[in-house]
């Protein structure tokens, strides 16, 4: 590829370097000594492939030109990024390194790349732009600014094709819509074309009500659906809600966070830290704004506080009445009186061991102490 110099507003003039440099060192700092090198005022600089389709464009206030190391260091610069002939990024920055052979484009102090497709507005202190590999990456202090999301890290690795950002270093993403979902971890790939964001890191998720914490979910691998809030969990999932208050892990937790959902379709547990209740089985889907917790398969209740426990096929679990009610292949084991109990259905609170077996043949057994 070539480097075309355009639209001159003053005429380029050959300096020696001691002069040249000179002033260039005191119209910016950022612009450094250059030997053997020309300079411009007010120019634009424009980059075409083998096709003739433009490359990037950029307008710069000065540029100066050193032609053995072949670049140009531009003060100001503002232009665009292309792809396929068509302007897919505006960038700006305070000064900038053009490379003639058109691999690389620096960008330096306060940097700003609007996505002009997404509409997402990147800024950051420094920037590089490979136009043949079709990567945009800023650097330090990266915050980001879109309508489905904000975003802070220490660098930000934009790939134009695939519309991807992967972002690295104490990454914090804040959804825009209602309830709010902040996201922190390490490392996180946002897919803006998918609108989804997801981190095969240690991650955690608060979701916000009104500025107010309500929940906080962590899991070794996490995904955020940034339309739907459908949150996905894996590895370790965990999730600690305040209201009702309850916490749950499983290996699997889809939690749409704007309904109040949890679900698994894996073994998972739920403490209930208030009646000193532990609940586990294969399967299961709580309701946080009903209260109401549906377990099946293998389903095991232990209260704590007495060690009473209870298995059943299914059962369905009210936070607000305390109520739970089993069905199937119920057996039923309390310590005062010490007793065990089997039968086809129960309804009770397992915390003070008020039950009522029936729905069919029950059988108790009273085990003398």
């Amino acid at each position: 590829m070539a480097l075309f110099l355009l639209s001159l507003m003053t005429l380029p003039a050959c300096r020696s370097s001691s002069r040249g440099s000179d002033r260039l060192a005191e119209d910016s700092s950022a612009i450094e000594q250059i030997d053997n090198s020309l300079s411009f005022n007010n120019i634009t600089l424009e980059q075409a492939d083998e096709k003739g389709q433009v490359v990037w464009q950029v307008f710069a206030r000065q540029a100066a030109y050193n032609e053995s190391k072949q670049y140009a260091i531009v003060r100001v610069p503002n232009g665009q990024l292309f792809q396929d002939g068509k302007a897919i990024y505006r960038v700006r920055s305070q000064t900038g390194q053009v490379f003639e052979d058109g691999e690389k484009i620096l960008l330096k102090g306060q940097v700003e790349a609007t996505d002009l497709r997404t509409k997402a507005v990147l800024r950051g202190e420094e920037a590089e732009w490979r136009p043949q590999e079709g990567i945009l990456t800023i650097r330090n202090n990266v915050r980001g600014n879109h309508p489905q999301i904000q975003i802070t890290a220490q660098e930000g690795r934009l790939y134009d094709r695939e519309q991807r950002m992967e972002l690295k270093g104490q990454v914090l993403a804040v959804t825009a819509q209602n309830p709010v979902l902040a996201v922190r971890t390490d490392a996180l790939t946002w897919f803006m074309k998918e609108e989804r964001v997801s981190s095969d890191r240690p991650t955690q998720i608060r979701r916000l009500i009104q500025n107010r914490v309500t929940d906080i979910a962590t899991g070794q691998k996490a995904e955020v659906n940034l339309k739907t809030q459908l949150v996905t969990l894996r590895q370790n999932a965990q999730i600690a809600t305040s209201d009702p208050l309850m916490q749950v892990t499983s290996n699997e937790l889809f939690w749409e966070a704007a309904q109040g959902l949890l679900r698994s379709e894996v073994p998972l547990t739920v403490l209930q830290p208030q009646q000193q209740i532990a609940l586990r089985a294969n399967r299961g889907v709580m309701n946080l704004n009903t209260r109401l917790v549906d377990l099946a398969g293998n389903v095991q209740a232990l209260a704590q506080r007495d060690q009473s426990s209870l298995k059943s096929d299914t059962l369905n679990w009210n936070l607000n009445t305390r109520v739970f009610r089993a069905n199937g292949n119920v057996n039923l084991r309390q310590t005062n009186p010490p007793m065990v109990a089997n039968g086809p259905q129960a309804v009770g609170r397992l915390e003070n061991q008020t039950i009522v077996m029936s729905g069919g043949r029950v059988v108790s057994e009273f085990i003398p102490q």
